[in-house]
């Protein structure tokens, strides 16, 4: 049996999709009056809905996965190939691709060790918050098990790792959370806490952190998580300063550094990861999204030698190996689709071209600032930027999420899909974000920008 996906009836693919799909992070009631976009098909940076219009997509598939493009037919055929060899088997055994792709990771990341393999960004942080938890048994006598967090800072959907995410509206509604996490200051210099910028801005973020775990008690902490550049939270490096901090604190007090790269990973940035960026060395990093770009279900947990060797050390062997199972991270097609990936973007020189394609955004994107004046801040690394939208400048009062849903509805109604804060804040839903695939072409930035200038124009001039 086969299901025809080329020749279909598109009223019936659009009755199927209201009468039984639920979609994610949507209201559903206004499908009652309006059909849900379905999308059929995509090459390059392009997509197209079954109603045959035509978009640029900026955010690699909405939510920064996309990371080599649409149509990559090579991946498509390795991942074929792999699932009728050997489709699935529980990770309890070893499989071809998982071995291959193990190493070839863990080449690019000097001082990382083991790749615990699962399916999505959540599950990789929730093994990271396990691993943490089980050490403090294990070492501390059942004490270091406190994981703080980071204020804008988002580290997935599940019920853990909302506990481990700094933002309010998506936590909203779905407590009580997990115990022991803590939340520790945001280090966004636009909205800096203090009068202060620059290196003395970083230092002092991080030193906030040091009174936190003070506050806690060290001997209670046991992990530090961060994103890199906070994503969903408003495209947010950390100021000069602020990493080398950080590092140094998790060292003195015995805390093990987690880094989630779930959006930064696999190139985004310019280089393989974004903590490549700051000279730091983690224990723990997390990924998922970029690892197959999309086209096969793949997360992992890597962690240092030194975190691995935990887990081999104990009076009791039947209960001190880490005791987690992931279904699906035995799936062959994850890593079979991550090794054809990572290749593409090595032969394609993918992250030099993210590096002078996202220099050339961020200043595109900073000529549009002297333009339009609801633009108060730019700001990103490669081809990852955000710019925040305010009333006033001088105040930095953000305007209302409204405004930046006028913005994106109105690019999309051009042929340009961008990104935003999407109910994540009580009032800072204000940033307009950018993630395109790392394939993109000056071209299609002009293109991108081009549709930018005309929503700001056209919004403002309604406000």
């Amino acid at each position: 049996m086969k299901y025809d996906t080329e020749n279909f009836d598109s009223l019936d693919v659009i009755d199927n999709d209201k009468n039984h799909v639920w979609h994610h992070l949507s209201q559903h009631k206004p499908y009652e009056k309006n059909d849900p976009m379905v999308i059929v098909h995509g090459k390059g940076l392009r997509v197209w809905d079954i109603k045959g219009n035509e978009y640029l997509d900026a955010v690699s598939g909405a939510v920064w996965t996309v990371n080599v493009g649409y149509g990559r037919t090579e991946i498509a055929d390795a991942v074929r190939d792999q699932l009728v060899k050997m489709n699935y088997f529980a990770q309890t055994a070893g499989n071809i691709p998982g071995a291959l792709f193990a190493k070839k990771l863990i080449d690019k990341m000097p001082g990382m060790s083991r790749v615990y393999y699962s399916n999505s960004g959540s599950e990789a942080n929730e093994k990271a918050f396990k691993l943490v938890r089980q050490i403090a048994h294990k070492k501390y006598g059942g004490k270091k098990t406190k994981i703080l967090y980071r204020d804008r800072d988002y580290h997935g959907t599940t019920i853990a790792t909302l506990s481990a995410t700094g933002q309010f509206e998506r936590k909203n509604q779905y407590g009580p959370f997990v115990p022991d996490f803590v939340e520790v200051p945001h280090c966004c210099e636009y909205r800096a806490q203090i009068d202060a910028s620059g290196e003395e801005y970083g230092v002092w973020a991080a030193n906030e952190i040091e009174k936190v775990i003070l506050a806690e008690g060290p001997e209670t902490v046991g992990a530090l998580c961060l994103e890199p550049i906070t994503a969903g939270g408003g495209v947010i490096e950390a100021p000069e300063g602020y990493w080398a901090r950080v590092q140094e604190i998790c060292r003195q007090y015995d805390i093990l550094l987690h880094i989630d790269e779930v959006v930064c990973g696999l190139g985004r940035t310019g280089k393989w990861f974004g903590y490549q960026h700051y000279n730091i060395q983690p224990d723990i990093v997390t990924m998922a999204k970029g690892v197959a770009s999309g086209y096969a279900a793949i997360s992992c947990t890597v962690t240092t030698e030194a975190v691995f060797e935990a887990f081999k050390e104990d009076e009791d062997p039947r209960m001190g190996y880490f005791r987690d199972i992931s279904t699906f991270g035995g799936c062959t097609a994850g890593p079979a689709a991550a090794l054809v990936n990572m290749q593409i973007i090595e032969d394609e020189n993918l992250l030099e071209n993210t590096t002078v394609q996202g220099e050339y955004l961020l200043k595109k994107l900073k000529e549009l600032m002297d333009k339009h004046p609801i633009i108060g801040d730019v700001r990103g690394k490669g081809l990852f930027a955000g710019f925040e939208l305010v009333k006033d400048r001088v105040t930095k009062e953000p305007v209302d999420e409204s405004v930046v849903i006028a913005v994106a509805g109105h690019c999309m109604a051009n042929g340009v899909i961008i990104g935003r804060t999407n109910r994540s804040f009580k009032e800072h839903n204000n940033t307009v974000c950018l993630a395109p695939s790392l394939i993109i072409t000056r071209d299609e930035i002009d293109i991108v920008v081009k549709a930018i200038d005309g929503a700001l124009t056209a919004v403002c001039s309604n406000m």
